[in-house]
């Protein structure tokens, strides 16, 4: 049953929130190897549940990573590859504010590359 469970929070929660009523005799190591959790993380969600903190959701969710290239960035690079005659590990060099992985990507994207057949 722990592997079919493994990682079901919202049942750790509903085992703990029971639990804390008192409609429950499971004891919190039995909650953490039935919902595949750590016994310190059961405890700590008890705390959230106590306080009335529990998110069932990632705290980063819906956020723009702090790393994303901007649109401008992606034109100016595509401009300035098409403008040169440069290979993409020049252009890399040249640019050398992204990696070339990241270069390379908004190229293909692009239709700039040929592709290897």
């Amino acid at each position: 049953m722990g592997d079919i469970m493994k990682g079901n929070k919202t049942l750790a929660v509903k085992y703990i929130h029971d639990k804390l009523k008192g409609e429950s005799f499971l004891t919190y190591e039995e909650i953490a190897s039935i919902t595949g959790y750590h016994p310190k993380y059961i405890l700590r969600l008890k705390k959230e549940v106590i306080n009335g903190t529990i998110r069932m959701e990632h705290g980063n969710k819906n956020k723009e990573p702090i790393n994303k290239m901007s649109k401008e960035e992606e034109e100016k690079i595509v401009n300035l590859y098409r403008r040169s005659n440069a290979t993409i590990r020049q252009f890399c060099r040249f640019y050398n504010r992204r990696s070339y992985s990241c270069i390379y990507n908004i190229l293909k994207k692009n239709g700039l590359l040929e592709e290897k057949e």
